[in-house]
């Protein structure tokens, strides 16, 4: 019997996928000054392919750093010298010598790096004299468009795609896999007419592509790259020259450097930054 030759049959991405920020709209604003108040979810595209060798790598950083001692690569333990990185805030030689290696580490891995984030104040801002208590969690908007736009990705290369979120509690992962689900089954759930300029994939075409949900533990190596990549995409939508995301950008591991107008795809997506007074990428709801 002849078959037909499908492309996305063989060849996957996998996207690791973590999270920033407490995804409830009417979360308490941070108490320090300047805070930033967001939420963003997102991570790390990699070739499945390609899987082996990233993580051979990691393991190769970490071979160099007895002081890890097997404990995961934690960005906010990292950056403020805590926990089992207190070690770091005593000899700034090394410190720097440990960011620098680490930063190497990412820009070589074979990954494309990608979120959504969204500035709470924005999107109460633009939602809530509308929606009131029925607006979205926002790890409704955020998931939904990050795994679109990673599945967007995946296609112009052929490929199907695996989504993996960390380890949290059940409902959590209950709620993320229902998106994911709906996503497939049903396609974009937001207004049709407000995201058409986006060119949202249709629900037939994420259903070929959106392969699997799973859920990985923080031991996972990837999962730990999704982890330290988050935090500068996530501070990028206040400060779109952070040195962390330049530096992803310049070595080429942020989506927004293989987005084109041919291919169509989009890059990370900053959503509500301009206080709310505009309508931006498809967050409202159908009913919208």
């Amino acid at each position: 019997m002849w078959r037909v030759h499908n492309p996305l049959a063989m060849n996957h991405f996998l996207f690791y996928v973590d999270d920033s920020g407490p995804k409830h709209p009417d979360h308490a604003p941070p108490t320090e000054r300047r805070a930033r108040d967001w939420f963003g979810l997102g991570g790390v595209l990699i070739r499945e392919q390609d899987k082996a060798s990233a993580e051979q790598a990691y393991d190769t950083f970490c071979s160099r750093w007895p002081e890890l001692d097997g404990c995961p690569l934690h960005s906010v333990e990292i950056r403020h010298c805590s926990k089992a990185f207190r070690w770091l805030a005593h000899d700034a030689v090394k410190r720097e010598r440990f960011l620098g290696e680490l930063t190497d580490l990412i820009n070589q891995m074979p990954i494309v790096v990608h979120a959504c984030v969204i500035d709470r104040p924005g999107y109460n801002q633009r939602y809530q004299p509308v929606y009131g208590e029925k607006r979205w969690s926002l790890c409704k908007t955020a998931f939904t468009i990050a795994v679109e736009r990673a599945a967007k990705f995946a296609r112009a290369h052929d490929a199907r795609l695996r989504v993996y979120v960390e380890r949290t509690d059940r409902r959590t992962e209950r709620r993320l896999k229902t998106y994911f689900d709906e996503l497939r089954a049903n396609g974009l759930p937001f207004n049709a007419d407000r995201s058409a300029k986006y060119g949202p994939l249709e629900a037939g075409d994420l259903q070929k592509t959106l392969l699997e949900f799973g859920v990985k533990t923080k031991q996972s190596r990837l999962m730990q790259v999704a982890d330290l990549v988050l935090w500068p995409m996530c501070m990028g939508g206040y400060d779109a020259g952070n040195r962390a995301l330049a530096s992803l950008r310049e070595s080429g591991r942020l989506i927004d450097v293989h987005c084109t107008k041919e291919n169509g795809l989009l890059g990370v997506k900053y959503s509500c930054f301009d206080g709310g007074t505009s309508q931006v990428a498809g967050e409202a709801p159908a009913s919208a």
